[in-house]
């Protein structure tokens, strides 16, 4: 009996030794496999932290984010340091994708997802050189763009800005009613001159047409039919544009060509009676040459959401000018539109760490 019974006792105690080697053993196993798992997900980082959510929300889903805690552009420092190791950046024009920012990154670096149409902050070739893909959103923001640029065009040449001051300053009370106290210059019957008949640039005409303007014509690398068609516009020399125009509206991209294109020279082709617009990028305009113009009365008047810098510093000279009208890049500074490019921009994200064709490349 006594045998049976110590039998059982060494079965037990061997049956036991087995069961806790079995979970001793598994355990490890169960982490590393979770471990594993968790440093296979891809990792994105984002430059601030106001990006809206929707765009956001995607990238989560499947990727770890490293998302700057602060509502305002990532020092350069802190972007070359937190760009090692990630697979993708979400950025914004502030960010600057140069050579000295790919190095950083190294090869694990796949995507770069701009929240803007512009680009000129990445360096395209070089991250072509390196195999990494670059998306933006161009189709997004037209209508946004179009609207605000109609409405800067209006407030610089109906001398909007002056006019509220006059409200709150008196200058109401003194000149009540005098025949040419406040006058601006009207759209109907002009000739209004577009350079850059993009997406933004084609959108500001058809919107214009209702205004009950005369003539539109344009200027930039290429004739398009469409603009005919549609527009009743006409191609014409960059020097024409500039001599006919009665409203200039610049919606041009910024490239080695266009830069500072707007100069002295330029103005002084200009009709002494021009609005000048620009919604396109600050760098397209010479500023100094711009004082000038609105100083010396080259032209009548400019209204600019883009400058250079930005943002431009409260003490700058054309801050103190009545006919310059000044906006802090807020063409696309629609709730609407802002969500929607962040998606387009998780998108071109989630494509390009897919091996996926991006819906927006550059």
């Amino acid at each position: 009996m006594w045998i049976k019974e110590g039998i059982k006792q060494v079965n037990f105690f061997f049956i036991n030794k087995i069961k806790r080697a079995l979970i001793e053993n598994t355990l490890p196993l169960c982490n590393m496999a979770s471990s594993k798992n968790s440093t296979s997900r891809q990792k994105v980082l984002v430059t601030r932290s106001d990006i809206p959510e929707p765009g956001i929300k995607l990238l989560k889903e499947k990727y770890d984010m490293d998302i700057y805690p602060v509502a305002s552009p990532m020092p350069r420092e802190e972007l070359l340091s937190r760009i090692k190791g990630k697979n993708a950046i979400l950025c914004m024009l502030t960010d600057k994708i140069d050579k000295e920012f790919l190095d950083a990154a190294g090869p694990d670096l796949k995507v770069v997802g701009t929240l803007s149409v512009g680009f000129d902050h990445i360096d395209l070739s070089e991250c072509h050189k390196r195999g990494v893909h670059v998306g933006n959103t161009p189709n997004v923001l037209t209508d946004a763009a179009a609207e605000l640029t109609v409405a800067l065009v209006l407030a610089t040449a109906r001398r909007l800005m002056e006019a509220t001051k006059q409200v709150v300053n008196g200058g109401w009370a003194k000149c009540s009613w005098a025949p040419l106290w406040m006058c601006g210059t009207s759209l109907t019957g002009s000739t209004v001159g577009i350079y850059g008949l993009g997406r933004i640039g084609f959108g500001v005409a058809e919107r214009l047409k209702g205004f009950k303007v005369k003539d539109i014509i344009y200027a930039g690398r290429k004739e398009k039919p469409e603009a005919r068609e549609k527009l009743n516009a006409k191609f014409v020399p960059f020097n024409q544009l500039l001599e006919q125009s009665d409203f200039i509206i610049v919606c041009t991209a910024l490239t080695p060509e266009t830069h500072g294109i707007f100069n002295l020279e330029a103005f002084k082709n200009m009709k002494r009676s021009a609005i000048f617009i620009n919604t396109s990028r600050g760098k397209v305009v010479n500023q100094e040459d711009l004082y000038t113009a609105l100083t010396t009365g080259l032209i009548r008047a400019a209204g600019l959401d883009v400058t250079d810098p930005e943002p431009l510093p409260t003490d700058h000279k054309l801050t103190k000018l009545s006919n310059c009208v000044l906006l802090p890049h807020i063409a696309t500074a629609v709730v609407e539109t802002r969500e929607n490019m962040s998606i387009i921009t998780a998108n071109n994200i989630l494509a390009g760490l897919e091996g996926k064709p991006l819906p927006c490349p550059l």
